[in-house]
Protein backbone atom coordinates (compact mmCIF):
# COMPACT_ATOMS: atom_id res chain seq x y z
CA UNK A 1 0.00 0.00 0.00
CA UNK A 2 1.37 3.54 -0.86
CA UNK A 3 2.08 5.84 1.87
CA UNK A 4 -0.06 9.39 0.94
CA UNK A 5 2.04 12.56 1.50
CA UNK A 6 0.51 15.61 2.15
CA UNK A 7 3.10 17.73 0.44
CA UNK A 8 2.38 15.89 -2.80
CA UNK A 9 -0.79 17.81 -2.36
CA UNK A 10 -1.09 20.59 -5.28
CA UNK A 11 -3.53 23.79 -5.14
CA UNK A 12 -3.97 25.34 -8.44
CA UNK A 13 -6.14 27.88 -9.48
CA UNK A 14 -9.01 26.94 -11.59
CA UNK A 15 -11.28 28.67 -14.18
CA UNK A 16 -14.83 28.30 -13.82
CA UNK A 17 -14.77 26.72 -17.11
CA UNK A 18 -13.20 24.06 -15.40
CA UNK A 19 -15.37 22.72 -13.39
CA UNK A 20 -17.42 19.85 -13.58
CA UNK A 21 -21.10 20.12 -11.71
CA UNK A 22 -20.00 17.19 -9.55
CA UNK A 23 -16.67 19.66 -8.35
CA UNK A 24 -19.10 22.64 -7.72
CA UNK A 25 -21.88 20.65 -5.95
CA UNK A 26 -19.01 19.55 -3.83
CA UNK A 27 -17.20 22.19 -3.54
CA UNK A 28 -20.48 24.00 -2.59
CA UNK A 29 -21.57 21.29 0.12
CA UNK A 30 -18.58 20.99 1.54
CA UNK A 31 -17.68 24.76 2.45
CA UNK A 32 -21.37 24.79 3.66
CA UNK A 33 -20.82 21.73 6.40
CA UNK A 34 -17.48 23.88 7.46
CA UNK A 35 -19.81 26.83 7.55
CA UNK A 36 -22.29 25.31 10.00
CA UNK A 37 -19.64 23.29 11.88
CA UNK A 38 -17.87 26.76 12.56
CA UNK A 39 -20.91 28.45 13.67
CA UNK A 40 -21.68 26.30 16.17
CA UNK A 41 -18.55 25.70 17.76
CA UNK A 42 -18.00 29.65 17.78
CA UNK A 43 -21.46 29.71 19.34
CA UNK A 44 -20.70 26.70 21.81
CA UNK A 45 -17.28 28.74 23.16
CA UNK A 46 -20.04 31.97 23.42
CA UNK A 47 -21.51 29.67 26.14
CA UNK A 48 -24.77 29.87 23.83
CA UNK A 49 -27.50 27.13 22.93
CA UNK A 50 -27.30 27.27 19.03
CA UNK A 51 -30.35 25.24 18.68
CA UNK A 52 -31.90 28.25 21.14
CA UNK A 53 -31.26 30.74 18.28
CA UNK A 54 -33.33 28.41 15.91
CA UNK A 55 -36.58 28.16 17.76
CA UNK A 56 -39.04 29.65 15.73
CA UNK A 57 -40.69 32.56 17.94
CA UNK A 58 -44.42 33.07 18.38
CA UNK A 59 -44.93 36.62 16.91
CA UNK A 60 -44.25 36.35 13.22
CA UNK A 61 -43.03 40.14 12.45
CA UNK A 62 -39.49 38.49 11.57
CA UNK A 63 -41.52 37.38 8.42
CA UNK A 64 -42.04 40.85 7.50
CA UNK A 65 -38.52 41.79 8.47
CA UNK A 66 -36.67 38.82 6.41
CA UNK A 67 -39.36 39.55 3.28
CA UNK A 68 -39.29 43.36 3.52
CA UNK A 69 -35.78 43.35 3.57
CA UNK A 70 -35.07 40.58 0.34
CA UNK A 71 -37.63 42.77 -1.63
CA UNK A 72 -36.08 45.19 -0.88
CA UNK A 73 -33.08 43.64 -2.28
CA UNK A 74 -34.03 42.14 -5.20
CA UNK A 75 -35.61 45.82 -6.28
CA UNK A 76 -32.11 47.10 -5.73
CA UNK A 77 -30.42 44.15 -7.44
CA UNK A 78 -32.83 44.42 -10.41
CA UNK A 79 -31.76 47.88 -10.55
CA UNK A 80 -28.25 47.19 -10.45
CA UNK A 81 -27.99 44.57 -13.44
CA UNK A 82 -29.75 47.10 -15.67
CA UNK A 83 -27.34 50.70 -14.54
CA UNK A 84 -23.92 49.35 -14.22
CA UNK A 85 -22.23 47.32 -17.18
CA UNK A 86 -22.40 43.79 -17.06
CA UNK A 87 -18.67 43.21 -16.63
CA UNK A 88 -18.43 45.09 -13.63
CA UNK A 89 -21.20 42.27 -11.40
CA UNK A 90 -19.50 39.92 -13.05
CA UNK A 91 -18.98 36.94 -10.18
CA UNK A 92 -16.64 34.77 -12.63
CA UNK A 93 -19.54 32.51 -14.03
CA UNK A 94 -19.96 30.68 -10.43
CA UNK A 95 -23.61 31.76 -9.87
CA UNK A 96 -24.52 30.48 -13.64
CA UNK A 97 -22.93 27.36 -13.69
CA UNK A 98 -24.55 26.53 -10.01
CA UNK A 99 -28.12 27.25 -11.34
CA UNK A 100 -28.33 27.31 -14.70
CA UNK A 101 -28.92 23.64 -15.41
CA UNK A 102 -30.54 22.85 -11.41
CA UNK A 103 -34.12 21.29 -11.49
CA UNK A 104 -36.21 23.94 -9.43
CA UNK A 105 -35.91 21.29 -6.29
CA UNK A 106 -32.41 21.40 -6.21
CA UNK A 107 -32.59 25.40 -6.14
CA UNK A 108 -34.91 24.87 -3.11
CA UNK A 109 -32.37 22.75 -1.37
CA UNK A 110 -29.63 24.94 -2.21
CA UNK A 111 -30.59 28.24 -0.79
CA UNK A 112 -32.26 26.53 2.00
CA UNK A 113 -28.69 25.05 3.23
CA UNK A 114 -26.99 28.07 2.32
CA UNK A 115 -29.18 30.15 4.50
CA UNK A 116 -29.53 28.43 7.58
CA UNK A 117 -25.23 27.57 7.24
CA UNK A 118 -23.96 31.11 6.41
CA UNK A 119 -26.38 33.27 8.84
CA UNK A 120 -25.99 30.82 12.11
CA UNK A 121 -22.25 31.60 11.58
CA UNK A 122 -22.57 35.25 10.65
CA UNK A 123 -25.23 36.74 12.42
CA UNK A 124 -25.21 34.35 15.04
CA UNK A 125 -21.68 33.57 15.92
CA UNK A 126 -19.53 36.71 14.67
CA UNK A 127 -22.21 39.20 14.76
CA UNK A 128 -22.43 38.42 18.49
CA UNK A 129 -18.92 39.14 18.78
CA UNK A 130 -17.97 41.83 16.71
CA UNK A 131 -21.30 43.17 15.43
CA UNK A 132 -22.98 44.07 11.94
CA UNK A 133 -20.01 46.43 10.54
CA UNK A 134 -17.02 44.13 10.85
CA UNK A 135 -19.29 40.98 10.45
CA UNK A 136 -20.30 42.71 7.42
CA UNK A 137 -16.67 43.47 6.55
CA UNK A 138 -15.82 39.62 6.80
CA UNK A 139 -19.11 38.06 4.51
CA UNK A 140 -17.84 40.62 1.85
CA UNK A 141 -14.09 39.17 1.89
CA UNK A 142 -15.52 35.67 2.38
CA UNK A 143 -17.36 36.15 -0.98
CA UNK A 144 -14.10 35.88 -2.65
CA UNK A 145 -15.70 35.62 -6.10
CA UNK A 146 -17.11 39.42 -6.41
CA UNK A 147 -13.71 41.03 -4.67
CA UNK A 148 -12.42 41.82 -8.65
CA UNK A 149 -15.17 44.67 -8.90
CA UNK A 150 -16.01 47.60 -6.34
CA UNK A 151 -19.95 47.49 -7.29
CA UNK A 152 -20.62 43.60 -6.15
CA UNK A 153 -18.11 43.93 -2.99
CA UNK A 154 -20.20 46.84 -1.71
CA UNK A 155 -23.32 45.07 -2.66
CA UNK A 156 -22.63 42.10 -0.82
CA UNK A 157 -21.14 44.44 2.38
CA UNK A 158 -24.81 46.03 2.46
CA UNK A 159 -26.82 43.31 2.11
CA UNK A 160 -24.45 41.71 4.96
CA UNK A 161 -25.20 44.59 6.73
CA UNK A 162 -28.90 44.72 6.21
CA UNK A 163 -29.41 41.26 7.10
CA UNK A 164 -27.93 41.89 10.86
CA UNK A 165 -29.89 45.10 10.89
CA UNK A 166 -33.06 42.74 10.72
CA UNK A 167 -31.65 40.52 13.23
CA UNK A 168 -30.99 43.24 15.57
CA UNK A 169 -34.55 44.54 14.84
CA UNK A 170 -36.77 41.75 14.61
CA UNK A 171 -35.04 39.24 17.81
CA UNK A 172 -35.04 36.72 15.23
CA UNK A 173 -31.96 34.47 13.35
CA UNK A 174 -34.92 33.56 10.87
CA UNK A 175 -35.42 36.84 9.57
CA UNK A 176 -31.71 36.97 7.91
CA UNK A 177 -32.57 33.35 7.07
CA UNK A 178 -35.49 33.87 5.45
CA UNK A 179 -34.21 36.81 3.73
CA UNK A 180 -31.33 35.46 2.55
CA UNK A 181 -33.49 32.42 1.52
CA UNK A 182 -35.65 34.09 -0.74
CA UNK A 183 -32.81 36.40 -2.40
CA UNK A 184 -30.72 33.49 -3.24
CA UNK A 185 -33.83 31.23 -4.50
CA UNK A 186 -35.44 34.23 -6.30
CA UNK A 187 -31.85 34.82 -8.19
CA UNK A 188 -31.50 30.59 -9.16
CA UNK A 189 -34.65 31.07 -10.60
CA UNK A 190 -33.87 33.92 -12.67
CA UNK A 191 -30.82 32.51 -13.82
CA UNK A 192 -32.40 28.81 -14.53
CA UNK A 193 -35.52 30.30 -16.41
CA UNK A 194 -33.05 33.44 -18.08
CA UNK A 195 -30.91 30.96 -19.80
CA UNK A 196 -33.08 28.27 -21.06
CA UNK A 197 -35.06 30.93 -22.78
Amino acid sequence: MKKFKFGEIKVKKVEPGQLTDRLLLLNLYITQGLTLIIGLIWILFQKRNPFQLLIIPEKVHFVAWGLGLAAAMLIVDYLLTHIVPEESMDDGGINDLLFRNRPVWHIIVIAAIVSVCEELLFRGAIQYSIGPYWTSIVFALIHVRYLRHFVPTGWVFLSSYGLGYIYIQSGSLWAPILCHFFIDLISGLVIRYRRES
